[in-house]
């Protein structure tokens, strides 16, 4: 149902600049996003029903007319809208717990639209932004998956930012600490659904990857950059920009491992272990980033996505990411040695 106001004054809450928001359907949202917000409860059940409420505030606040509900996030809510003066921008509505748009809002100021978009406004309150509005994603391009990479690592090197101290924003050794605990937990909650050596493995690898966090070899990477969420760029420059990022102050060598844990049908079709190496070796290559960490990180990543995979209910996601951690388990020990 469309919302009335509240107030007497000003258009209805469900109507602004002549759009009802009638014509946008909150309950139909993206499976993924219903699955994710299913998983924390009544927290996500709140947030879903709320969803045109708070929509329609914020319109009102920022003077935007909402235009269709964007497909392809998993942890918030995507709007495309218009602003006031009809130049196109993102709503983005974060899920409470799950999707931090402060830490977001922290990146993209420090970014000012290098690598990232332009962010237009944040409100704390919501847990939501407005930015600008970028072009189609790498993953729907048309670029095999060696180009993608190639993409991705050269929008990484503009987009890994020096700062003299973390900034408040977590750090490698915390995230690799924070890796360990949930795979740890979720393997076992989950009645272990990978290999004891596989699952043995990434937690040998989080302890290595904590151990070597340094402050003085550390970035603003963006946390979870794969290519869904590296679109295209409408500025001068052209190229490509990243979206949500989560914002690490870590070894570059992290965003590099987000990259391993991709393209799973390109990796089950073909000998998985000598794929593997392969991207990682053009990883390091591309951007003179260390191999091992690059391949522990993403080793890491694996394991934890697929578990977080089946633990939302994306079974058969999670059941192919983790088949390929399993057939990478023997080709890491040899990292371990």
């Amino acid at each position: 149902m469309g919302f009335s106001p509240s107030n007497g004054s000003g258009p209805p809450l469900g109507c602004l600049y002549g759009l009802n928001l009638m014509e946008i359907n909150f309950t139909d949202l993206p499976k993924a996003i219903r699955l994710r917000a299913r998983s924390v409860g009544p927290t996500g059940e709140r947030w879903v029903a709320t969803l045109e409420e708070t929509v329609s505030s914020l319109a009102l606040k920022w003077q935007f007319v909402p235009r269709e509900i964007l497909s392809g996030g998993s942890e918030s809510l995507i709007l495309a809208v218009a602003l006031k003066d009809d130049s196109p921008a993102v709503l983005k509505v974060g899920l409470p717990g799950v999707c931090d748009c402060k830490t977001e809002s922290h990146v993209l100021r420090i970014a000012n639209g290098t690598a990232y978009p332009r962010l237009l406004e944040h409100d704390e309150e919501y847990n939501a932004l407005l930015v600008e509005r970028l072009g189609a994603r790498l993953s729907d391009s048309d670029l095999p998956v060696s180009q993608q990479i190639e993409v991705l690592c050269q929008t990484l090197q503009e987009a890994w930012i020096p700062l003299q101290s973390s900034q408040g924003f977590m750090t490698g050794g915390e995230k690799a600490r924070w890796l360990l605990e949930f795979n740890e937990s979720v393997w076992r909650d989950l009645g272990k659904p990978c290999a004891e050596g596989t699952q043995e493995l990434a937690l040998s690898f989080a302890t290595e990857r904590e151990a070597a966090f340094d402050p003085n070899n550390s970035v603003l990477v963006h946390g979870d950059a794969h290519s869904h969420n590296t679109l295209r760029s409408f500025d001068k420059k052209g190229g490509y920009k990243f979206v949500d990022p989560d914002g690490l102050f870590a070894e570059p060598a992290y965003d590099l491992g987000i990259s391993m844990r991709g393209w799973n049908d390109e990796l089950l079709v073909g000998d998985a272990i000598t794929l593997g190496q392969a991207r990682c070796r053009t990883l390091a290559s591309l951007t003179g980033i260390d191999e091992r960490a690059i391949w522990q990180w993403g080793f890491m990543e694996r394991v934890s996505t697929g578990l977080l995979m089946l633990q939302i209910g994306m079974t058969q996601s999670g059941v192919r990411t983790l088949a390929v951690a399993d057939l990478w388990a023997d080709a890491s020990i040899s990292w371990n040695r």
